[in-house]
C-alpha cells in the first residue's frame, strides 16, 4: 500500500495548524471589531450582540471553520483550510497527521478558469513512520501553461519480499527492513492545443535501506540508490474538475531517460501511462476508469521497480509486495453523493507485475475492490477513506486528500 498517501497525518507543520487557528482568531476578532463599529450607536441590544459573539467557544470557532471550508471564495487570493487528527493502520499503526489544501487562481479576471490547486500533508506514528510531501498543479493564466508537481520524503520501517511475482506471492519471504526515501516530479507542460499539453519532465529519487533483515533478496543490488531523469510529458486534459472530475478524460503518456553519464547507479529509461474517464450516471453519481501501465527497460533498481499498492490504484495491497521490471492495472469506481457534503464509493481493479511480456499471463493477475467514504473538505476538494481488500485476504485502509484518480 503506498505508505506516503494513505493517512491521515499529524502535525508536522504544527506551525501551519497554529496559523490556521491563529488565522481563524484573527478572522473573528476583526469581525467583532467592525460589528462594534457599525452598531455602537445602536445601542445596548446590538452591545450584547457583540459580547455574545466574543464570547464563542474554540469549539465553535472550530467548527464555523470547517463549516464554511468547502465555500467557494472568489474574493480571496489564497483560500487555504487545514484537517488533521489521529489515524490508524495495520502498517503505521497509530499515528498524528495533518493535511492542508490550498485553492487559487493565477488570475483574479478569469473567474471560469479552473483553480490551480496545492496539498501539504505530513504523518507521524508510533512505529517510527515520519513523512512530508506537497503536490499540486499550477495553472498559469488563460491555462497556455501549467506545473503539475509532487515533493515528498518519508521514512519508514518497510517490508520486502523480494523482485517478481512469484517472490511477492509467497508470505514466508516476509521480511523487514528500514527504508528512508526522497522524491521529486515535476512537469512543465505547454498548451499546443484544446485540453493538449506537451513539455519536459524531470524525476529524481533516492533510496536507502538499512537493517535489512534478508539481504539475499536484494539479488545483490545497492542497498543505497540515486536516480536521475528527463524526459516528455504528453497530456491530454478535459476534466471539468482536475480534484474531482465528473465529467471528461485524463490521458498522461510519460517518457524518462535515466542514462549512466547522468551519475544514476542503473541506468534504465520507463515510459508510463495513465489513462482516466469520467462520466455521470444519474443524480449525484459519477462513474470513473482508470488504467494505468509502467513499462522499464533496461536495468531498474529493486527500489525503482514497478510497484503494486499504492493510494490511487491496487488499494489494499501493501505497496511493493508484488514488484518487477513492468506493470498493468485498471479499476472502475462508482461514487456516488449522499447528502450534503457526503458521499460514498465502491471500486474494483486488477493489475499484475512481469519482468518481460512472454510472463503476461491471466493468471497472474491480481484482483482489487473495496469501498470508500468521502467528505468534502474545500470546494471539490474531498477528504477520504478507503478500505481495500486483495487476494488471500490482503487489507488496507486508506485516509487521503483527492480522489485516487
Amino acid at each position: 500500500m503506498n505508505l506516503y498517501m494513505k493517512k491521515l497525518v499529524m502535525v508536522i507543520l504544527v506551525c501551519f495548524s497554529t496559523y490556521g487557528i491563529a488565522w481563524a482568531q484573527d478572522s473573528c476578532h476583526s469581525l467583532h471589531c467592525t460589528t462594534w463599529e457599525q452598531e455602537s450607536a445602536g445601542g445596548a441590544a446590538a452591545s450584547d450582540t457583540v459580547v455574545a459573539m466574543k464570547k464563542k467557544s474554540w469549539i465553535d470557532k472550530l467548527l464555523d471553520y470547517f463549516n464554511d471550508a468547502n465555500k467557494e471564495k472568489i474574493n480571496k487570493k489564497f483560500d487555504f483550510s487545514i484537517i488533521g487528527g489521529p489515524h490508524y493502520s495495520t502498517d503505521t499503526k497509530l499515528g498524528l497527521g495533518l493535511v492542508a489544501a490550498g485553492l487559487y487562481r493565477t488570475s483574479a479576471a478569469d473567474s471560469l478558469m479552473q483553480p490551480s490547486n496545492v496539498s501539504l500533508y505530513g504523518d507521524v506514528s508510533s512505529v517510527g513512520f515520519y513523512l512530508l510531501g506537497v503536490r499540486g498543479s499550477h495553472i498559469m493564466p488563460e491555462a497556455r501553461q501549467r506545473i503539475d508537481y509532487k515533493v515528498y520524503f518519508y521514512s519508514f520501517p518497510s517490508k520486502f519480499w523480494g523482485i517478481g511475482y512469484d517472490n511477492g506471492k509467497i508470505d514466508d519471504n516476509e521480511s523487514d527492513f528500514d527504508r528512508w526515501q526522497t522524491r521529486i516530479d515535476a512537469s512543465y507542460l505547454f498548451r499546443v492545443a484544446k485540453d493538449f499539453y506537451v513539455g519536459p519532465t524531470v524525476q529524481f529519487d533516492y533510496v536507502k535501506a538499512t537493517d535489512v533483515e534478508r539481504p539475499e533478496l536484494l539479488e545483490g543490488q545497492d542497498r543505497t540508490t540515486h536516480n536521475l531523469g528527463i524526459g516528455l510529458s504528453l497530456v491530454y486534459d478535459s476534466r471539468d474538475v482536475m480534484t474531482n472530475a465528473r465529467r471528461g478524460c485524463y490521458i498522461d503518456v510519460k517518457q524518462c531517460f535515466r542514462p549512466k553519464f547522468m551519475s544514476n547507479d542503473y541506468a534504465f529509461s520507463t515510459t508510463s501511462v495513465t489513462a482516466s474517464g469520467y462520466r455521470k450516471a444519474w443524480k449525484g453519481a459519477v462513474i470513473a476508469a482508470d488504467i494505468r501501465g509502467e513499462l522499464n527497460f533496461g536495468n531498474p533498481s529493486w527500489a525503482m521497480m514497478a510497484k503494486l499498492g499504492s493510494g490511487q490504484s491496487m488499494r489494499g495491497y501493501y505497496e511493493g509486495r508484488y514488484r518487477d521490471k513492468h506493470k498493468i492495472e485498471t479499476q472502475l469506481e462508482l461514487r456516488q453523493h449522499v447528502w450534503k457534503r457526503n458521499g460514498v464509493v465502491l471500486f474494483v481493479g486488477a493489475g499484475t507485475v512481469f519482468p518481460d511480456f512472454n510472463k503476461l499471463t491471466i493468471s497472474r493477475v491480481l484482483p482489487n475492490w473495496g469501498f470508500g467514504y468521502r467528505w468534502e473538505f474545500k470546494k471539490n476538494v474531498n477528504v477520504r477513506l478507503d478500505y481495500g481488500f486483495g487476494k488471500n485476504g490482503e487489507s488496507g485502509f486508506l485516509f487521503n486528500i483527492n480522489e485516487a484518480f
